[in-house]
């Protein structure tokens, strides 16, 4: 991936920049007396509208929190003195909200925007977004992180772990293993405040929460001969001589394993996924398998809340669900009270989970195409289509990007569509966030992305020819 823009000296540049509206924002939330925040439905968009919320709490600031999808911006309202668009806006249109507000509009979003840099709107617009300034929206920082960066300027740090769940939630970290741009300095401030620890692991998804050789069964978007098979990562992790028990008896995790233990076990995976993978993808694969993971140490350890990997996991589920404000009150630090509805929550959403991906691959739904594969998800919520995608990836060909489908009825009846493919595509060059995004409007809908996980809504009529042009698009030769 291009860095671009990302050097040292022009992230200090923007920082400086940004930093100059940031003060405005500040100067406009001190100055109002009731804010409304729209936010989005994902991960960076639930915990940035926490972010949010918890500043207003400290300042004692009458506010409400609306969470909102993409399509619904343009036709946004409100009557507070203050709104606050989060992780959405860079994109829409936003006239109409700034038209109906009675004095000002902040906009803190990481996506492309739409608007040039100072365009001028009726009311008073501000518009902080890290594209205007040479950093590229997609690693630098979210959307939560840029609400973190206007909690700094009240010198609020205790709520940089939520800058880092945004930023992990919103695969930040997916092509370079690690944390980068803007990124880095709310590590830096979640290390100094002592909430946020860091260090360099391996990627196994579930480090406090899957026993050992589960972890193994699902590592990885890529077939390797562990994949689903438990028997099999028992056996690989025998012979390797790392226990899948410790002395008690009591199944072992990927935070038990020493760093002898751990390197041992980086070195075969390493072997076995270069044995999978054509030459010219070689030199990617130890980014595939180690990176830097991120705790909160205020979080006990083997629960999904001490790895932020983890926790951006239940905090989807929420949004997922459509219980944004379960998403919300989990973050702010309210569990305990909700820690029941919580659980009931994410096990039926990992039951959904498993059903309608062993529905998939029993009726053999996956379609295969010369450069693409894809299925018609039409009894799977649009919600967690692209989950989907996702979990069938390891299970055929991870050298094609996988499309997920789903109808979806409103005012204009069409399908939600979801793409997902193996990073190491992403390592080809393909944007195909930007690729799908460039597509779908041929076909007279909107969609877009990251590198290696993008969605588009497209038109009833129009889904073959959406799938018909992204295959004609897609050349790995």
């Amino acid at each position: 991936m291009s860095e671009v823009g990302d050097s040292s000296s022009n992230i200090v540049d923007s920082r400086k920049h940004m930093d100059l509206l940031f003060s405005k924002a500040k100067d406009k939330i001190l100055d109002a007396e009731d804010i409304t925040v729209f936010t989005h439905t994902d991960c960076d968009g639930i915990t940035a509208g926490s972010i949010l919320s918890s500043i207003f709490d400290k300042l004692e600031i009458d506010h409400s929190v609306n969470f909102v999808d993409i399509n619904e911006v343009e036709n946004l309202t409100t009557d507070t003195d203050l709104t606050i668009i989060s992780d959405l806006g860079a994109g829409q249109n936003v006239s109409n909200i700034c038209d109906n507000s009675n004095k000002s509009v902040i906009v803190l979003d990481h996506h492309p925007p739409i608007r040039k840099l100072g365009t001028k709107l009726k009311g008073n617009l501000i518009e902080i977004n890290p594209n205007y300034y040479g950093l590229d929206g997609s690693y630098t920082i979210s959307g939560g992180g840029l609400s973190y960066l206007l909690a700094k300027s009240f010198h609020f740090y205790d709520l940089s772990w939520m800058g880092i769940l945004s930023a992990v939630g919103d695969m930040q970290n997916s092509m370079t293993g690690r944390l980068r741009g803007l990124n880095t300095e709310i590590l830096n401030d979640g290390k100094e405040v002592g909430c946020v620890d860091y260090t360099n692991d391996l990627l196994l998804y579930g480090r406090h929460t899957r026993p050992l050789f589960v972890a193994l069964s699902y590592f990885g978007d890529i077939h390797l001969p562990l994949t689903n098979n438990r028997n099999e990562c028992v056996y690989f992790l025998e012979n390797l001589g790392i226990p899948v028990k410790n002395d008690l008896g009591s199944v072992r995790y990927l935070c038990d394993l020493s760093m002898d233990e751990k390197s041992k076990l980086f070195g075969e995976l390493l072997k076995m996924m270069t044995r999978e993978v054509p030459d010219r993808y070689v030199k990617y694969i130890p980014k595939l398998i180690s990176g830097e993971t991120y705790e909160f140490t205020f979080e006990e350890d083997y629960t999904p809340f001490k790895d932020a990997s983890e926790y951006s996991t239940v905090i989807n589920a929420c949004g997922r669900n459509n219980n944004y404000e379960l998403g919300m009150d989990v973050i702010k630090g309210h569990r305990a009270q909700r820690h029941v509805e919580l659980e009931a929550l994410v096990k039926e959403h990992k039951q959904y989970l498993a059903q309608s991906l062993t529905k998939i691959q029993e009726n053999n739904s996956v379609e295969i195409m010369d450069n693409i594969q894809y299925f018609n998800g039409d009894d799977v919520k649009a919600s967690v289509v692209g989950t989907i995608a996702g979990m069938l990836l390891n299970n055929y060909d991870w050298q094609k990007p996988i499309v997920g489908y789903t109808h979806i009825d409103s005012d204009t009846p069409g399908y939600k569509v979801s793409l997902r493919c193996s990073r190491l595509l992403g390592y080809d060059g393909v944007h195909y966030g930007n690729l799908v995004r460039d597509i779908s409007q041929k076909c007279g809908g909107s969609g877009g992305g990251h590198s290696v996980a993008c969605g588009a809504y497209i038109p009833e009529d129009n889904i073959d020819q959406f799938l018909e042009l992204l295959n004609n698009s897609v050349n790995f030769n």
